[in-house]
């Protein structure tokens, strides 16, 4: 199978590479880019481990191909922080006590990331049902809602007022 040559910005950064035209995003993320924070969890689009930002969507990335991004802005785990500084929903994770194990962790942080850019003001049923498509086996939620709950006052408090 002839190889396809694939243009995206990933974490901000414009990448050119030559894939299988059948390589997952996955794949491509780990092993093309050294990106490992996402993980190959179920390969089914289930569990949702494999979370990634595909040009303002949250993607599974078990199950999108690497050349369907042609052209695309994608977000991993390891483009939230900028500057050494932790973004809301990561330091939410890490002060609610959001994770245990950390296998679900990336995933649950970008989904939460896309989430919270389209539900700024989540209740906890919206935030519960926004992060129904990523799996804990862990934690029970509760503090995984939480997390979410204290990076949304985080961003709207970070945001400027309008008059």
């Amino acid at each position: 199978m002839p190889k396809k040559v694939v243009n995206l910005e990933v974490n901000g950064r414009a990448v050119e590479k030559l894939v299988e035209p059948r390589t997952l995003l996955i794949h491509f993320l780990r092993e093309e880019m050294q990106l490992t924070g996402a993980h190959i969890g179920c390969e089914t689009s289930h569990c949702g481990a494999c979370t990634v930002d595909v040009d303002g969507r949250s993607v599974k990335s078990c199950t999108h191909l690497a050349v369907q991004c042609e052209g695309s802005d994608v977000r991993t785990v390891e483009g939230l922080a900028q500057g050494g500084v932790l973004h809301a929903v990561q330091e939410g994770f890490y002060k609610m006590h959001g994770l245990q194990c950390g296998f679900c962790t990336p995933g649950m942080l970008m989904r939460a990331y896309r989430f919270l850019q389209d539900h700024p003001d989540p209740t906890e049923a919206e935030i519960r049902a926004g992060m129904a498509g990523n799996l804990c086996r862990c934690t029970g939620y509760q503090n995984i809602v939480k997390a979410v709950q204290y990076a949304a006052a985080k961003l709207r408090e970070a945001q400027p007022a309008t008059a």
